[in-house]
């Protein structure tokens, strides 16, 4: 992996950058992205060059898609004509199945392989671009064919994931949407939920006096920035309509539950699940 397009230079394509340098990368990085970004981008030499698209994609071997949904779909559609042969293109985008799909239709002179690393802060931007951000994460592929994993551009990337501390897992690209839907899009709409609810509720400097460190931790993802979000609750619809049915239901369980014997047993198990989170081993 000799060189490597950038395309989003945001807090994931910035922090990916960082990270191949701290893990050795002797690499040239170019990007691609807003003025602005590209100004602090050069500043903190996340990059080494900043080119137009047209420019950049012919001269890597590795593209790296870390845009906003919509935007990767978009970027997909233009990069066929671009691509040198035996180049791959991998993206970080939060929902997969569309945009395997699209990638599929085209992209034909280069390699294609989904990804999404399960990493990321509140904040967004270059500015808050961390390099040790992958390390111990869950850095999931979504190849549409396993056989995608075997090739030789394929096998570089993976590789350069492990060394920069991310866990690789494989998944479909069906599976992961319904799976992230509960792990990660249902946690941001409940956090987001309760901000709103608690909000109506708990309306003057006396009343939020009163709140606890426990509340500030359960709305912490009601900072994230709805511009992020929209794009994955229009790519991931059904898959997310269906993981806050179930988690409405629980919540009417739990409301019968209130005086009952039976709450006690659903304390019970939600703890063990929440500790085997905090078990699981990142290596």
């Amino acid at each position: 992996m000799k060189s490597v397009a950038i395309v989003g230079v945001g807090l994931i394509g910035g922090s990916f950058a960082l990270a191949l340098r701290k893990a050795g990368y002797r690499g040239r990085i170019m990007g691609v992205s807003s003025p602005r970004t590209i100004e602090v981008a050069l500043a903190r030499n996340v990059i080494d060059e900043a080119l137009p698209l047209a420019e950049a994609i012919p001269q890597v071997d590795l593209v790296y898609l870390a845009q906003p949904i919509e935007r990767i779909l978009e970027t997909l559609r233009l990069l066929d004509p671009l691509l040198g042969r035996g180049s791959l293109v991998t993206d970080a985008g939060s929902t997969k199945v569309r945009i395997v799909e699209t990638a599929k239709e085209a992209i034909h002179r280069g390699q294609f392989l989904g990804g999404h690393p399960m990493a990321g802060k509140e904040r967004r931007g270059v500015e808050e671009a961390d390099p040790d951000l992958f390390t111990g994460r869950t850095w999931v592929l979504t190849p549409s064919d396993p056989a995608e994993l075997e090739t030789p551009q394929a096998a570089k990337f993976m590789d350069w994931v492990r060394r920069i501390g991310a866990v690789p897992v494989i998944l479909p690209p069906s599976e992961h949407d319904r799976v992230v839907a509960f792990t990660s899009h249902l946690a941001q709409l409940a956090s987001t939920a309760l901000a709103a609810t608690v909000a109506n509720q708990v309306n003057t400097p006396a009343h939020m006096q009163v709140a606890g460190p426990g509340l500030a931790d359960m709305t912490r993802l009601a900072l994230s920035p709805f511009d992020i979000w929209q794009d994955i609750l229009q790519t991931n619809t059904a898959e997310i309509d269906a993981a806050l049915g179930a988690y409405i239901a629980r919540l009417e369980e739990l409301r019968h539950y209130l005086t009952t014997d039976r709450m006690r047993s659903e304390f019970s198990a939600a703890a063990d699940f929440a500790e085997q989170c905090r078990r699981m081993p990142r290596t």
